[in-house]
Formats: structure tokens, sequence, C-alpha cells
């Protein structure tokens, strides 16, 4: 008998759900420590209470499967913008679309409610993340953003028509 996955539900996040979402974000990206600057790594894991802090900034969404929140993605929208943040899958629940389905959401969102660009910052070494957000219409923008407490960025950008 072959064991399939269970199937993930995406949902908004709840102020309850933000010491689940610090633990995925701090699973997600603990193995890349070592290339984060302290500040950029702390900034890319906060705590319980930046999540909900950040949570009145522009809507969250997890990703659940079996229960247990997997991944999570936020915005923050600027005028016909969406700045995505904090997208991040767990290790164990990789390979199963999860990012795609929650790029998506944020596709269907901002389709909903006229947003005309999606943009993102992300780091160099973060190669998987870099793939995914190219094979779903992200491009690498020219323009200059700031580090992230001294660890490099790069932004893409994706419009809508």
């Amino acid at each position: 008998m072959v064991e399939t996955e269970s199937p993930v539900v995406l949902r908004t996040a709840t102020f309850d759900d933000a010491t689940s979402i610090a633990a995925v974000l701090l699973q997600s990206f603990i193995e890349y420590k070592a290339v984060y600057t302290a500040g950029g790594f702390a900034a890319t894991t906060p705590d319980t209470e930046e999540v909900r802090r950040r949570m009145t900034e522009g809507p969250t969404w997890v990703a659940v499967q079996d229960s247990e929140i997997v991944g999570t993605v936020a915005v923050v929208p600027s005028g016909e913008r969406l700045y995505i943040r904090s997208m991040a899958v767990i290790p164990s629940a990789r390979g199963q679309n999860i990012g795609v389905k929650l790029l998506r959401h944020i596709e269907d969102f901002a389709s909903a409610n006229n947003y005309k660009h999606l943009f993102l910052s992300t780091t160099p070494f973060l190669s998987r993340a870099i793939k995914l957000y190219q094979q779903l219409g992200f491009v690498l923008s020219d323009q200059q953003i700031e580090d992230l407490h001294g660890t490099p960025l790069l932004r893409m950008e994706k419009e809508f028509d």
C-alpha cells in the first residue's frame, strides 16, 4: 500500500496561530542560520509577539496538514502593490507544492482586491525559493534594496494585467 500525504488546507491565520507561525519560520530557516547575519536571521525568524505585530499590517495565511501548521505567508498592502513576506514551509512538508499553493493564494487575493504588482525580498542563498518564484513568473528586479541587517537581499517582482 502506498502512503499518500494528507491534503493541505490554506486558511487565514489568527493571533492564536502566532506561536505556530514563529515555529514554522524558525524550522524553515534554521538550516541557513550560518549564512545570515545575526540581525538578518532574527528578522527572518520573528518571535510570537513580532508575528502578532506583523499580522496587524496585512493578511497572513497558514497551510495546515493533519491539524499542524506546515507553512505560512503574509502580505503587506501598499497602494496597488502587495509585499510578500515570511513565506516558509517546514522541511518535512516540502516537495508537496505547498509553496506554490501559498503563492497562488496570494495571486487570487491580489486579483480579487485589484492589486497590480507583487514584490518580495529574498536572499541569494535561498536557491529553492528563487527557483519557485521564477517558475511562478517573478523576475529579479534591478532596483536596489537595502540589505537585511547585513544579509544580502534580492528583490523579485510580478505584474498583473
